[in-house]
């Protein structure tokens, strides 16, 4: 278990390194992160560099046997590159230039940038490959954090050689765009720019490629300081670092190029959603990569500094958060950062060496939960059984159901994590996947919102259900086509002789004006087979159980084709018509689809029939409120985030200590690995 910080030793003088290297050994430190923001200490001019420091630094760690994740430090260029070459700089929609001052101010499809982050890489690499002390590279940093989406000059030229490679000619350009409304024909690549500052709504489509471009401008940039880094012989792991469900960069497309996933994680101490939100984020890193641990790069051992009001971390919260990537598949935990700053942005940002040095409550926490990790066994590898279930979440469909000029407005990752959080309430071990890589490993598969889908995912989902899985769709799935477009003959044309229902309409239901997302107006009452005339703007639906439960966000106008129907709208704009459907196909397999968002209630009695159809159970039954469980291989993760006591039963020994677990109570914010005989 790699064990460390980010480590930002240009920020301090040289004596205070030896104290570093002393406390890191106390704390259990095994590897730092180095170099992230140091390109203008090791060039501090065009002609010059200093290698000397970091050959220092880097030998002080290894002689204390602490390993070095070396970063290319390309993630803030100096500022003599923005003098002597404006043309790298980023440009806003508007046409203002972004500055040095801050950091990441640089245009990825600048070539100039690209030219003299080559330069550094590679002196980087030719010194470093081969030094023993070196265990990983680390590239960059955050990419698109700060700056998603930009439109200099260098990405105009840029996007019009992305497009010429993805479409051809201008020809197809036009009808994947659908140029022929308001007049947007274009004759020639020259006339064709990014979604510029407009009067009114951009064309979706151009939209939808702008994104994709910056994603793989990013994903260009790491794959060029990656293959600098390979050549000079180097043969430790490479990665970058992600940031979770980051909407600009599509993780998806990035991880086959990524040795090892990396993400970045700090989660808000006031979300009351806090453990499903970030359990969500390690279960969509662990997906990223299946059967591969990853590593949390970073987490903050306290306060942030960038939110409006930047809270502490209740006592015990960080070793449970730690727990929980741990047992959801990561092999390393790190921290920004290291030493608190003494100056500029982040100075307030925590560290776990604080300013008020090793008799804080941050620098024990993290000392001893460093002790703890240390004496864990090697644990297994994440396993292709652990999780049954499959949640549909794609970056594409993301960025195209969130345009704008649709329907209603949707929040695609809350409404995800919605359907997620009712499985993760169960103790249900979830794989977050796009819809191609929903395979025979999973019995069932839910694809809520699924806007866009691509000829591939639809095939997949499709052979999943003729062989014998279960698929929950819907609603607003299956409506328009990789360049965003209507299919020909309406809605559903992919999944609908699967799911055995047509579309008509989606008639969207009042958003809420101001409430928590559980809490949303505009409802939709459903019943089962109940023909009830409309009363209200919600829809209710009567399980078999006699329960009545509630929609929110459409109340769509279904027909039952070839699908046996489960629940009618008692209500709302589509009153009488099909809710929910399922068809059984001959396989086993069975394909439902709900037309509506079920508020927390309902939501939770679908989740609860679907696993009984596909016959998955949870990790631990009967799961107590507050209470988390995860499974990697044979050992069993049980953290409790509730305010009060809890009594968990697993059988099996507890890694910590060697002891029978039994049934156990949990104090707030406790943690227990657990090697069990408990199988999915």
């Amino acid at each position: 278990m790699l064990y460390g910080a980010d480590y930002n030793p240009e920020q301090w003088p040289e004596h205070v390194w030896d104290e570093d290297v002393e406390r890191m050994r106390e704390a259990s430190v095994t590897t730092v992160s180095l170099g992230i923001f140091s390109w203008s200490r090791l060039q501090p001019t065009p002609t010059t560099w200093d290698f000397d420091w970091l050959d220092r630094v880097i030998g002080k760690l290894h002689e204390a046997g602490i390993g070095v994740n070396l970063a290319t430090a390309t993630a803030s260029p100096p500022p003599w590159m923005s003098v002597e070459h404006p043309d790298v700089l980023a440009v806003d929609e508007n046409g203002a230039t972004y500055w040095h001052g801050s950091r990441q101010h640089y245009s990825p499809a600048s070539p100039t940038y690209r030219r003299l982050a080559a330069q550094l890489v590679t002196k980087l690499a030719e010194r470093y490959a081969h030094h023993p002390a070196v265990v990983m590279w680390h590239v960059n940093n955050e990419y698109g954090c700060h700056l998603p989406s930009e439109y200099s000059d260098a990405a105009q030229t840029a996007f019009r050689g992305w497009l010429q490679k993805r479409y051809g000619g201008v020809a197809e350009l036009n009808e994947a765009w659908g140029t022929a409304f308001w007049s947007q024909r274009y004759g020639q690549w020259e006339e064709v720019m990014p979604p510029l500052k407009a009067p009114y709504s951009r064309n979706p489509a151009q939209l939808l490629d702008y994104h994709r471009f910056m994603s793989d401008m990013w994903l260009e940039c790491y794959l060029a300081e990656r293959d600098i880094i390979r050549a000079a012989g180097a043969t430790q792991p490479i990665s970058t670092n992600m940031m979770g469900a980051f909407k600009p960069g599509n993780y998806q497309s990035w991880a086959p190029h990524i040795d090892v996933i990396t993400d970045d994680c700090y989660p808000d101490p006031l979300d009351p959603q806090r453990p499903r939100n970030t359990a969500f984020q390690r279960d969509l890193m662990r997906s990223l990569k299946p059967g591969t641990p990853w590593l949390l790069m970073e987490q903050a051992t306290d306060a942030v500094n960038w939110r409006r009001t930047n809270v502490s971390k209740q006592e015990g919260q960080l070793a449970a958060e730690t727990a929980q990537s741990v047992g959801r598949g990561a092999d390393g935990i790190f921290y920004f950062q290291w030493r608190q700053s003494r100056a500029g942005a982040e100075k307030f940002h925590s560290a776990m060496l604080p300013h008020a040095g090793t008799r804080t409550r941050t620098w024990q926490e993290a000392s001893a939960l460093g002790g703890q990790l240390a004496a864990l066994p090697e644990l297994p590898q994440p396993k292709d059984e652990d999780a049954r279930v499959a949640l549909v979440f794609d970056w594409e469909n993301w960025w195209a159901i969130e345009n704008p000029d649709h329907p209603t407005t949707l929040d695609y990752l809350s409404l995800v994590r919605e359907w997620y959080g009712a499985l993760h309430r169960r103790g249900v071990m979830v794989d977050i996947v796009p819809p191609e890589q929903v395979s025979d490993r999973h019995h069932l598969a839910i694809a809520p919102f699924l806007y866009l889908l691509r000829d591939e995912g639809a095939a997949a989902l499709t052979r999943f259900v003729e062989s014998g899985g279960v698929l929950c769709a819907g609603p607003f799935s299956d409506i328009v086509d990789a360049n965003d477009r209507f299919r020909l003959g309406g809605f559903l044309q992919q999944l609908g002789p699967v799911l055995g229902v047509g579309l008509e309409d989606f008639r969207a239901l009042p958003l809420p004006s101001a409430t928590a997302i559980a809490e949303r107006a505009g409802t939709a009452e459903i019943e089962s087979g109940g023909d009830h005339p409309s009363s209200s703007d919600h829809v209710e639906l009567d399980l078999t159980d006699g329960s009545t439960l509630r929609g929110t966000h459409f109340a769509e106008a279904l027909w039952a084709d070839d699908a046996e129907v489960l629940a009618t709208f008692r209500t709302g704009p589509s009153a009488t018509r099909p809710a929910l459907t399922r068809r059984v196909h001959e396989s086993g397999g069975q394909a439902w689809y709900v037309g509506t968002m079920p508020d927390p209630a309902a939501l939770d009695a679908v989740i609860g029939r679907l696993l009984r159809e596909a016959s998955v159970a949870p990790v631990i039954e009967n799961l107590p409120e507050g209470v988390e469980v995860a499974r990697r291989g044979d050992v069993v993760t049980v953290i409790n985030h509730g305010p009060t006591a809890a009594t968990v039963s697993i059988p099996g020994t507890e890694l910590l200590t060697g002891e029978e677990f039994g049934s156990r109570e949990l104090a707030p914010q406790e943690f227990a690995f657990v090697k069990s005989a408990i199988t999915s």
